[in-house]
């Protein structure tokens, strides 16, 4: 199936990195900027800021590794392979084949991981950063308590060890995907049938639900080594950062993102959005508006 019918304009490809095959959709003109997608969507989540972005911009919608349309590299005992740090490599190396060294970029949920590593890994390559839904990883679970263990449940769930989460949710896995999507504050109303069905064909492979539980198993692992040595070693986002996130949501009731992420950068601002986890699909207006004026400054 494609989704350039969500994207109007808009050109499939598919790159090759050192450790993926990547599906993009590029489209515009002008500026690269890069949108990475969240848990448990895939690039067809940008559909209603895309296009309009594209106006200004080269845009660059990718799926990330073990999502969508990309490749499922085998993992190892480590869950390297889908570190942040691996994933974030490759929209580096996406970026690069498309002509862009240096570029804009925004990440909504896993996405907005995924770009606060490729912003301390590749810190020449990002001019500037919106992160969607989300405080630090490290930061999160340092303050896991019963009420986000509750509300954030798949954090625990997907991390366990090979082949329970696979095994459970590829028993109806879009039952889950369902249930997964409309719990979060949101419903389901607020997303295009197109995009939901979208998201439904890429989660029933059971490659998909694997390659996603090991983004999970790394985050609660060796994403966290590498944001101790961050720590450790003083590293910090340098460029603007710009955090959104929605005021019916779990990061808003249980965390302070201004301050969260003021800790990992040096240059932050932002504020909540009258939605709940999936603002770039409730509010895309909202977004677009938040988003064209930091990227444009």
């Amino acid at each position: 199936m494609s989704t350039t019918d969500l994207f109007p304009g808009f050109t499939a490809r598919r790159i090759r990195t050192t450790g993926a095959d990547i599906h993009c959709l590029t489209g515009g003109g002008g500026p690269p900027l890069l949108l990475l997608h969240g848990y448990p969507q895939t690039h067809a989540m940008w559909h209603r800021v895309a296009p309009a972005l594209a106006q200004e911009y080269t845009v660059v919608c990718p799926d990330l590794r073990g999502y969508g349309d990309s490749s499922k590299p085998p993992t190892d005992a480590a869950h390297a392979p889908y570190s942040k740090r691996a994933m974030a490599q490759d929209m580096v190396e996406v970026m690069r084949e498309l002509g862009f060294a240096r570029f804009r970029l925004a990440g909504h949920d896993r996405g907005g991981r995924v770009a606060h590593r490729l912003c301390v890994d590749h810190p020449d390559a990002v001019l500037r950063v919106a992160v969607l839904d989300i405080s630090p990883t490290r930061t999160m679970y340092a303050r896991t308590d019963k009420a986000f263990a509750t509300a954030y449940y798949h954090w625990f769930f997907l991390i366990q060890p090979f082949d329970l989460p696979e095994r459970l949710i590829g028993s109806d896995p879009a039952y889950y995907l369902r249930r997964k999507l409309g719990g979060w504050g949101s419903g389901l109303d607020c997303f295009d049938p197109r995009a939901l069905a979208e998201y439904e064909r890429c989660y029933r492979d059971p490659a998909t639900i694997h390659a996603t539980c090991e983004d999970y198993r790394a985050a609660a692992s060796i994403d966290l080594e590498h944001d101790d040595a961050d720590v450790a070693a003083g590293r910090r986002v340098g460029c603007p950062l710009l955090a959104l996130w929605g005021e019916k949501g779990v990061v808003h009731r249980l965390f302070e993102p201004l301050a969260d992420w003021g800790a990992v950068a040096h240059d932050v601002r932002g504020r909540a959005l009258p939605s709940g986890h999936y603002l770039a699909e409730e509010v895309p207006e909202e977004t677009l508006t938040e988003l064209r004026a930091f990227f444009a400054a």
